[in-house]
């Protein structure tokens, strides 16, 4: 046995001061396996942090080399300081000038950006004189967020103030009728704060005109490259067979789902953008898919099925689908108008416009509150085909349909069923619900003081969405991250199934090979065939041959 010193045999420290021992000499017998351990902790330790860009290794040396210089008492006590403050002393700013740089505090730049908004233009106090006489398209964002303020619903007081000094420069730029701050759309880098606004009579047509111009004319350069293709071709590949659906058009500008014009900004201050006009196959492609919005316009949405469009699209589709199923008000504030209800009704269009009440008797806040009935929609719903008046797409003028007569006897396709949405001013008693959650949530906004309350109503299908009244005021906003709500998780769409190569019958199908005994049975099946048939020319030469010596005889 070895003799031992203060350690135990048993004891971790037993032998650890002997010559020649080592705790990992189990572990590392290697000279070369120990000097590369070597390495690889050195390489770990000169590892760079990924925050501060500083290394664990060149901070223990500081540490050590900051220790031996000073020689502190008690420095295990102090070592959690010392590394304070040679991170410190490395972070700090070299200051070589005799004045001090000026830092820019976060506060100073979001002022700076929304400078703009508090600035007056030349001669706008005159102008504001005579908006207070007549009526101005601003809307009175504050006194509305007062109202959602009081069930805990908006935004802060500064930021409701930027946005109601922005639409007021977006008024100020573009002609304008009616504005209203339609909510903010959350999303992943940045938000988007919108407007809902209606033009002037005959200010829209006018950009349409333009951009129908300009598609026109595109078309006829297109017609003419097409035909001196076809000259230069010869032999052309066969053509495809196959025809795609109908592209169903979109809703004019002012009515259906684009009867107002959405504009959009990321913060209060930087440029409003005008959104696109919606059309159906993007509503009916947004349904289908499910994403967060990035905060940039001209980002691509990668989905399936494939969105038609980038985000400024998406963004335009899902407002369109959030204020038709979320537009609401008391019942009796909007009434149809007689003589165009009448004419409508005949034509079977249905109504699709509505006027103020000016006879409107404002219901207690608790018969708002207790009754969904007493709320309707004034948002005209998006039918399944992606608008809110149906199209019949195989509908065609009658050129067209005497060109394709022809045509359509021989491939008459299936007659489609009309589709009829819910009519305006529909109550929300009649909503459907989502499994055993009703689609609506109605509250006051206090219990503890309902004499001064005012009703507010939340919207379950769409979470963001809610809706206020108090007397002969209401109005809807949202604000969430555009998302429908659904007790499941979202499933995306499976693609197709693969079309098949060529048409599979016995034409292209391989036959099996044949067994033994069927062989053997066509072998004997056609020996006895040609046997018949040799049979048969025999017979016909002996019939020739008596045929020819009655003919010499005679």
């Amino acid at each position: 046995e070895r003799g031992h010193g203060p350690y135990q045999p048993h004891e971790p420290g037993y032998g650890l001061y002997q010559p020649g021992y080592s705790p990992y000499d189990d572990q590392i017998p290697d000279p070369k396996s120990r000097m590369l351990a070597i390495q690889n902790a050195k390489a770990y330790l000169l590892k760079s942090s990924t925050t501060s860009g500083l290394n664990l290794y060149d901070h223990l040396a500081n540490m050590l080399t900051k220790i031996l210089d000073e020689q502190p008492t008690n420095a295990v006590d102090i070592i959690e300081n010392i590394s304070k403050d040679v991170k410190w002393a490395q972070l700090q700013k070299k200051m070589d000038t005799l004045r001090d740089e000026h830092e820019i505090l976060p506060t100073f730049e979001a002022a700076e950006k929304r400078k703009a908004l508090f600035l007056k233009a030349n001669g706008e106090g005159d102008e504001e004189l005579e908006e207070e006489i007549g009526e101005t398209p601003l809307p009175n964002v504050m006194e509305t967020a007062f109202y959602f303020e009081q069930a805990g619903i908006g935004l802060s007081k500064d930021e409701s103030y930027h946005v109601f000094l922005a639409l007021k420069k977006l008024i100020s730029v573009q002609p304008i009728q009616t504005c209203r701050f339609w909510g903010k759309i959350l999303g992943l880098e940045m938000n988007y704060i919108i407007a809902e606004v209606q033009y002037h009579e005959g200010e829209e047509e006018e950009e349409t005109e333009e951009e129908e111009v300009i598609e026109e004319g595109g078309k006829g350069m297109g017609e003419v490259e097409d035909e001196d293709e076809k000259k230069e071709k010869e032999d052309e590949p066969p053509k495809s067979t196959y025809k795609p659906p109908p592209v169903i058009p979109k809703e004019e500008n002012g009515t259906g789902a684009n009867k107002y014009v959405y504009f959009v900004c990321n913060e209060p201050g930087k440029p409003w953008v005008k959104l696109p006009p919606v059309t159906p196959a993007q509503i009916v492609c947004a349904r289908k898919i499910k994403k967060f919005f990035t905060g940039r316009l001209d980002a691509p949405v990668v989905s399936f099925p494939p969105f038609p469009g980038n985000e400024a699209n998406y963004l335009r589709a899902q407002i369109a689908r959030i204020s038709a199923g979320t537009q609401i008000s008391p019942i009796g504030f909007y009434q149809f108008a007689e003589e165009e209800g009448d004419e409508e009704e005949e034509g079977g269009g249905g109504r699709d416009t509505y006027e103020e009440n000016p006879d409107f008797q404002p219901l207690s806040v608790a018969e708002m509150v207790d009754s969904l009935a007493a709320w309707v929609h004034h948002g005209q719903s998006i039918l399944k085909q992606g608008r809110c008046v149906w199209l019949n797409p195989f509908q065609k003028s009658e050129e067209e349909e005497e060109e394709d007569e022809e045509e359509e006897k021989a491939e008459e396709p299936d007659e489609l069923q009309q589709e009829i949405g819910p009519p305006l001013l529909t109550p929300l008693s009649e909503d459907e619900g989502i499994q055993n959650i009703p689609a609506w949530t109605a509250q006051p906004s206090s219990n503890l003081i309902p004499q001064y309350a005012v009703a507010i109503l939340q919207s379950n299908r769409w979470p963001g969405a809610y809706a206020f009244a108090s007397g002969k005021k209401f109005d809807n906003i949202y604000f969430g991250w555009g998302h429908k709500y659904s007790p499941e998780n979202h499933t995306p769409a499976l693609p197709p199934p693969v079309q098949a190569e060529y048409p599979s019958g016995p034409e292209t199908t391989e036959t099996r090979d044949p067994t033994l005994e069927e062989e053997l049975a066509f072998k004997a099946a056609t020996e006895e065939a040609l046997a018949a048939a040799e049979d048969e020319e025999d017979e016909e030469e002996v019939v020739e041959d008596d045929e020819e010596e009655e003919e010499e005889e005679d």
